[in-house]
C-alpha cells in the first residue's frame, strides 16, 4: 500500500476536527510510515508612489510615500543569520515561553557542521545529493544510513539518530528518501531555487523556536516561499521525531482556497520530487487526489489529534470561517496536548492579534523579496468597472514595457467575458503590438488550465517584433495565496464577492463588495514580485483614503453559522457562547443558526445532536440540503435527489455567450420543466448521460461541459456517504404520476424554511421573514405558482430568488406542520392562506373518521 508523504485535503475539516466549511481548503502535509494513509473529506507588500511613465493620462500618480519602509527587509532581520551554519546562532523571540535557542551540539553532537560525523564500522553517505535540504549526515550505527536530517531535537524531545535494524536503508545517495526512486534532475534546479529563497536563509533560526514554543506566528512576506518551504521544514523534524517508529506522526498544513491547495501540493510534489496523489496528496470537496479514508472521521475518534505532531495554519489573515473556526478548536487541543505543535502563517496582517489570541506567542518574520510599486489613481470613479479594467489593460499592452498584467476581477463570468474582450480588443490592434496570452483563474477551473498561470508570455510573433505579453485575470485567490512570476502590472477596479448574511431576515447571499485598505495593499504587492511595478486602480484616491475599511470582516461575523454550528455539535461542543472565537459572532446569529437546526430536526429541544443531525453532519453540504438528501428515500426519489444536490453544488451549467444569447435561451427552454428550475437540472442531468457524457452534445446545447463532469463527480461522493449510512437509493417509476410530486415534496422537506408565497399584487413575500421578492429572470417557470420553494436569495437593487420550484401550500403543513404553527405566524396573506389549509385538513381528517 502506497504511504503518502504530503496529503492536501480539504473542508470540513482536519479530519472532521480541524473543521468544516464549505469554502475552505486543507493542505496535509503527512509522514504515515506505518499507520494507514489519510484521505479526503469529502486564498501589503511595499509601495512607494512617484510619477508615472505612462502616456496614460487617464491615472495620475499619488507622491505619498510614508509607508515607504513598512516592509523593508531592515524591519525583518530579527530572525535573519549572517552564518546559516553558526554553531552559537540565537533567535531573539517576541513573546514568551522562549527556550534556549537549539545549537548545532543539541542536533549533531558537534558545534561545527563542518566535521562529519564517522560511521560505526561502514561507509557513510556523505553525498548532499541525497539530502533535499541541507549537507550534513547523521551518525551510522553500522550500517550506511538515511542522511536527511540535521535537527535531532526540533520538536522537543531528545531523539537520538535513528538506527538500522541490520539493513541498509539507503546505499545510494541518488536515491530520493521519499519513495527511493533516483533524483530527476529537476530536482537539482528546483532545489538551487528553494535555496535563494528568504525562507531557507532563516531555517535554523525557525528550528530554534519551533523547538522552544507550542506555538509560533510567522509572519512571511511576499515572495518569501513560507507556503512551499515550511510545510516540508516541519515534515523534516517530524521525520526525525518518529523516525524509528512504526506509525509515524503526521503534519496539516491548511489552505484556506481550492486552488491554492492545490497548486501548491503540485509544488511541494514537485520540490520533493515525488508523485502527486502518492508521496503528496491534496484533498478539497469534492475532489481528491489522495486516497479512500474519510479524513472527517477523525476527529470523532481522535479529539485530542494524537496522530498530528505539527498543524500550520497558512494565510490565517484571510479569517475564513473554518479557519475561526479552528482557532478555537486547536487552542483547546494544545491545552491538553502539550507535545503539538502550531504554526500560524499570515502576511504582515493582524499578526499582533494572532499574538494576543495564543496567549503571546512569539513573533518570526520572513522578509519578502519586493520591489518599488507605483500607485495609480483614477481621477474620478469608474461607472462601469469592467470596461475600465479591459481598456486598461489594452493601454498598458500599448504603452508600457514588457511585463505582464495582472486583472482581478469578481467571479468566473466576469472574468470570461472579460478575456473574450481582451483577446478580440487586442486582436483588433493588428502589429502594432506584441502578441498575448489571456488566461484565467478561479476555483472551478479544471486544474491543467489553471496551470497555464506558471507558463512564459508568448514569444513575438516576428523576430525583432513586440514582446509578448502574458495576462491573467483572477478573482482575488491571487491576492496571497499564489505568487505569479513575471507580473508587473496589477489592474484593481476594489471590488470582490463577499458573504453576507442578515440573522433578521435569514438572508445570505454573495455580494460584489468595495475591498479593504489591506486587500488594495495586497493586491498592488503583486506588481512588485520580481522587478519594479505598477498597480493601477481603477478608483479615486479620496475614495481609497475614506471609503475603504482597513481590514475586511473576518467571515464569522457575516455568515449563516448553521453549518458551523452543526459541526461544533458534533464535536461535543455545546455552549457555543463560551466558546472561544477570535471574534465572537452575534449572539443573535448563533441562535438563528440553532433555531434553522432544530427546525430541520438535527438538533432537538434540549440543542443535542439527533440522530439525523449526526448523518447531516456527514455531508458536505448546507443543512437544507442535507436534510432533503438524508430523507429523500422516505419519498422513494433518492436517485434523483442526489443528481439535483450534485447539480445545486457545482457551477452553473447553462452557458450564455454574449453572441450566441438568443441561441442559448432556446437550447435551455428545451430543457425546461413547468415545475420549476431544480427539475429542469434535473432533466439536464439526465440528458448529459443519455448522451453518453459527450462534449459536441454539451457545446451544441449550451452546456458547460466541466460543470456537468464535476456534478457528476459530485454526485458519486454523495452516493458513497449515502451507501455508507444505508440510506437507500431509489427511485419512483417514471411513468407514474407521483414521480415529480414525491421529487419536490422531498425538496420542500430540506427547503421548508425557504418558501415564498405569491400575494394579491402580484410580488411574491417569504414565509415568516415578510420580505418582498422577486423570481429571478433565468427562472424556468411558465407561470406564477402560489407557493414556491427557492434555493438562494439574490441580493442586487431588487431582491430576487434564484432556482425556484413550484409547491402546493397542502404539502407546508402535511410535511413541516411544526415550522408552519400559526401561533407564531406574522399577520400576512400567507397565513390566511395556511389557516385556511390547516381547517381543510381538519375537515378531511373529521370525513375520514366519520367513514371508518
Amino acid at each position: 500500500m502506497r504511504r503518502y508523504n504530503i496529503l492536501l485535503a480539504q473542508p470540513v475539516t482536519v479530519s472532521h476536527a480541524l473543521l468544516a466549511a464549505a469554502n475552505s481548503v486543507w493542505l496535509w502535509t503527512t509522514l504515515v510510515a506505518g499507520g494507514p494513509p489519510l484521505s479526503r473529506y469529502d486564498s501589503p507588500p511595499h509601495i512607494t508612489m512617484g510619477s508615472s511613465s505612462s502616456n496614460n493620462n487617464k491615472y495620475n500618480s499619488s507622491s505619498s510615500s510614508s509607508n515607504n519602509n513598512r516592509y523593508s527587509s531592515s524591519n525583518n532581520n530579527r530572525y535573519s543569520s549572517s552564518n546559516n551554519n553558526s554553531s552559537n546562532s540565537t533567535t531573539n523571540v517576541n513573546g514568551n515561553g522562549n527556550g534556549p535557542p537549539l545549537s548545532r551540539i543539541d542536533s549533531l553532537g558537534s558545534s561545527n557542521n563542518n566535521n562529519r560525523p564517522k560511521s560505526n564500522g561502514n561507509t557513510i553517505l556523505n553525498n548532499p545529493t541525497l539530502n533535499p535540504w541541507n549537507d550534513s549526515l547523521n551518525k551510522s550505527n553500522g550500517n550506511a544510513m538515511l542522511n536527511n536530517f540535521d535537527h535531532l531535537s526540533i520538536l522537543g524531545s531528545s531523539s537520538s539518530s535513528s538506527k538500522s535494524n541490520g539493513n541498509t536503508i539507503l546505499n545510494n545517495p541518488n536515491l530520493n528518501p521519499w519513495n527511493l526512486r533516483p533524483y530527476s534532475a529537476r530536482f537539482f534546479e528546483i532545489l538551487e531555487k528553494r535555496k535563494s529563497l528568504p525562507v531557507w536563509q532563516q531555517k535554523d533560526d525557525f528550528f530554534q523556536v519551533l523547538h522552544s514554543n507550542q506555538t509560533i506566528i510567522l509572519v512571511g512576506e511576499t515572495g518569501s516561499g513560507k507556503t512551499t518551504q515550511i510545510p516540508q521544514f516541519v515534515l523534516e523534524a517530524v521525520e526525525l521525531e518518529t523516525a524509528d517508529k512504526r506509525k509515524k506522526m503526521m503534519v496539516a498544513c491548511t489552505q484556506p482556497r481550492r486552488v491554492a491547495a492545490m497548486f501548491v501540493s503540485r509544488r511541494v510534489a514537485e520540490e520533493m520530487d515525488v508523485t502527486l496523489g502518492e508521496e503528496v496528496g491534496y484533498s478539497i470537496q469534492f475532489e481528491d487526489c489522495s486516497s479512500s479514508k474519510t479524513i472527517l472521521k477523525e476527529a470523532m475518534t481522535d479529539p485530542l489529534l494524537e496522530r498530528y505532531k505539527v498543524i500550520i495554519l497558512d494565510e490565517a489573515h484571510e479569517r475564513t470561517l473554518a479557519t475561526d473556526v479552528l482557532f478555537g478548536l486547536l487552542k483547546e487541543v494544545l491545552r491538553n496536548r502539550p507535545d503539538l505543535k502550531l504554526v500560524v502563517m499570515s502576511a504582515t496582517l493582524e499578526a499582533e492579534k494572532f499574538q494576543d489570541y495564543f496567549s503571546g506567542a512569539p513573533l518570526m518574520k520572513v522578509p519578502g523579496r519586493l520591489h518599488p510599486v507605483e500607485i495609480f489613481y483614477t481621477q474620478e470613479p469608474e461607472r462601469d468597472y469592467l470596461d475600465a479594467a479591459i481598456r486598461t489593460v489594452v493601454q498598458i499592452h500599448l504603452c508600457e514595457p514588457a511585463g505582464d498584467i495582472l486583472v482581478f476581477l469578481t467571479g468566473e463570468e466576469e472574468i470570461e467575458d472579460a478575456c473574450r474582450k481582451i483577446n478580440k480588443d487586442v486582436a483588433n490592434l493588428g502589429d502594432q503590438v506584441g502578441p498575448v496570452k489571456v488566461v484565467p483563474l478561479y476555483s472551478t477551473l479544471p486544474p491543467a488550465m489553471q496551470q497555464k498561470i506558471f507558463e512564459p508570455a508568448p514569444p513575438p510573433s516576428k523576430e525583432g517584433g513586440p514582446a509578448g505579453r502574458k495576462i491573467v485575470v483572477s478573482t482575488n485567490i491571487a491576492e496571497s495565496s499564489l505568487t505569479i512570476d513575471g507580473i508587473v502590472y496589477v489592474i484593481d477596479p476594489g471590488f470582490a464577492k463577499q458573504k453576507v448574511y442578515n440573522p433578521r431576515v435569514r438572508v445570505e447571499s454573495l455580494l460584489v463588495s468595495p475591498i479593504s485598505k489591506a486587500s488594495a495593499h495586497q493586491r498592488a504587492g503583486r506588481a512588485g514580485r520580481t522587478q519594479p511595478g505598477k498597480c493601477f486602480r481603477l478608483y479615486t484616491e479620496k475614495s481609497f483614503n475614506n471609503d475603504l475599511v482597513p481590514q475586511t470582516y473576518p467571515e464569522i461575523l457575516r455568515s449563516n453559522l448553521a453549518n458551523t454550528v452543526l459541526t461544533l455539535k458534533k464535536l461535543g461542543i455545546d455552549d457555543l457562547v463560551q466558546f472561544d472565537f477570535m471574534d465572537p459572532p452575534a449572539p443573535e446569529t448563533l441562535m438563528r443558526a440553532l433555531e434553522v437546526l432544530n427546525y430541520l430536526g438535527a438538533l432537538d429541544d434540549g440543542g443535542n445532536l439527533t440522530k439525523l443531525g449526526t448523518i447531516m453532519s456527514e455531508f458536505p453540504l448546507d443543512p437544507q440540503m442535507a436534510k432533503m438528501l438524508v430523507v429523500s428515500p422516505e419519498f422513494n426519489c433518492s436517485n434523483e435527489i442526489l443528481s439535483i444536490s450534485a447539480m445545486l453544488s457545482v457551477p452553473n451549467c447553462f452557458l450564455r455567450p454574449r453572441e450566441a444569447q438568443e441561441a442559448a435561451d432556446e437550447a435551455k427552454a428545451r430543457f425546461g420543466h413547468i415545475d420549476g428550475d431544480h427539475l429542469t437540472l434535473l432533466n439536464v442531468y439526465h440528458a448529459f448521460k443519455q448522451n453518453q457524457e459527450d462534449t459536441n452534445w454539451c457545446y451544441e446545447n449550451f452546456i458547460n461541459f466541466r460543470a456537468m463532469k464535476s456534478a457528476e463527480n459530485v454526485r458519486m461522493q454523495l452516493e458513497r456517504i449515502m451507501v455508507r449510512f444505508n440510506l437507500k437509493c431509489c427511485s419512483t417509476n417514471f411513468n407514474s404520476r407521483d414521480y415529480y410530486i414525491n421529487i419536490r415534496k422531498a425538496m420542500l422537506a430540506g427547503y421548508f424554511t425557504q418558501v415564498a408565497h405569491l400575494e394579491r399584487t402580484g410580488h411574491y413575500r417569504t414565509v415568516k421573514d415578510n420580505q418582498v421578492v422577486h423570481l429571478h429572470p433565468s427562472n424556468c417557470l411558465d407561470h406564477k405558482p402560489e407557493w414556491v420553494i427557492y434555493n438562494e436569495y439574490v441580493l442586487t437593487s431588487r431582491n430576487f430568488i434564484r432556482t425556484v420550484t413550484d409547491i402546493r401550500g397542502e404539502w407546508l403543513v402535511d410535511i413541516s406542520p411544526h415550522y408552519y404553527d400559526l401561533t407564531n405566524f406574522p399577520n400576512c396573506e400567507a397565513k390566511r392562506v395556511l389557516e385556511k389549509l390547516y381547517k381543510k385538513r381538519e375537515k378531511d381528517k373529521e370525513e375520514s373518521r366519520n367513514k371508518s
